[in-house]
């Protein structure tokens, strides 16, 4: 019998390196369903890719159904050499960006919803002066929950991300940006809403629902009261949060200036400030293990010296 045929005899073309790239994404993300907003791909095409991947390179790749997904042998081969076929690849743009004295390549940078609103020329300012540095870099930044952004940066999802860490990562870099004051609110229908604080009581607050953001979740409360609280409801993302508030069922914390921005200072008022009020500090977060290193050190350096040119204003 004669020696079966490479699957991949000659040099690998554009659509190989799609393909590639579209199956670590589904690896890294658990799954087609879990990869289609990070792909920005229907999972009916994603599965025609991978079938087209598995076609190309004649390997069965991974098992996919009701039992969940899981690598074959073959797949977790595949999976490793493509990473090293990117890394190599970034390695080599790398090169010739410092040949060049030009700047190619991606950026991806992931931001925790919202924050601009109080900071805005800290993160403006910054990609303001990035952009003059590297114009031919293409950008990409997408918005999600604060803990989505610590996620993505640690699966690699993205290089950069801004956002509120709830415990410090060793395997992270973070450089502290700026802060946000955060309030515990109550709305127009609220019992509570036309009582003056000191007419409140600590243990009054127990007979009422709460929502859950992050800093209300086990082993993150600011304060001992808040493991008692009544946490019915959840929601993380801020605008779903403050649904709820304004419904008038439930208590919450909100950004002070959110809720400024938004106009709500009529409609909301915060309790017991100095007791349950705390502030979010926002850091620019990396991996220390990373591929994208030039792009990512030229971002962050634009980054500390915004926040020193913020600092001299302000002094």
């Amino acid at each position: 019998m004669g020696r079966k045929k490479a699957a991949i005899s000659g040099q690998l073309a554009d659509i190989d390196l799609r393909l590639l790239r579209v199956f670590t994404a589904v690896v890294d993300a658990g799954g087609f369903t879990a990869a289609e907003i990070r792909l920005n791909l229907a999972n009916s095409t994603i599965s025609n890719y991978i079938s087209d991947l598995e076609k190309r390179l004649d390997m069965h790749l991974c098992e996919r159904g009701r039992g969940g997904f899981r690598l074959t042998e073959q797949g977790e081969v595949v999976y490793a050499a493509t990473l090293e076929l990117v890394g190599a690849l970034e390695q080599f743009k790398q090169r010739i960006n410092h040949s060049h004295n030009r700047i190619f390549g991606q950026l991806h940078l992931g931001f925790a919803e919202h924050m601009l609103g109080a900071h805005n020329s800290c993160i403006v300012n910054a990609m303001d002066s990035f952009s003059q540095q590297a114009p031919d870099v293409h950008v990409q930044i997408s918005t999600m929950s604060s803990d989505e952004v610590t996620t993505a940066v640690m699966d690699k999802q993205v290089d950069i991300g801004i956002t509120v860490l709830p415990h410090q990562y060793p395997e992270l870099e973070t450089l502290p940006l700026f802060d946000e004051e955060m309030r515990l609110y109550c709305a127009q229908g609220h019992p509570l809403f036309k009582k003056q604080n000191k007419e409140i009581t600590r243990e009054e607050l127990l007979q009422f629902p709460f929502v859950e953001s992050p800093r209300l979740m086990p082993g993150r409360e600011t304060h001992p009261d808040m493991k008692l609280w009544n946490k019915q409801a959840k929601a993380h993302h801020q605008e779903s949060r403050a649904t709820l508030i304004l419904s008038g069922h439930y208590l919450g914390f909100l950004p002070r200036h959110l809720v400024k921005n938004w106009g709500l200072e009529a409609q909301m008022h915060p309790l017991f400030i100095d007791t349950y009020g705390y502030t979010n500090v926002f850091h620019a977060i990396t991996r220390k293990k990373r591929s994208n290193e030039l792009i990512i050190n030229i971002f962050n350096q634009c980054l500390r010296q915004s926040i020193a040119g913020t600092k001299k204003e302000n002094s």
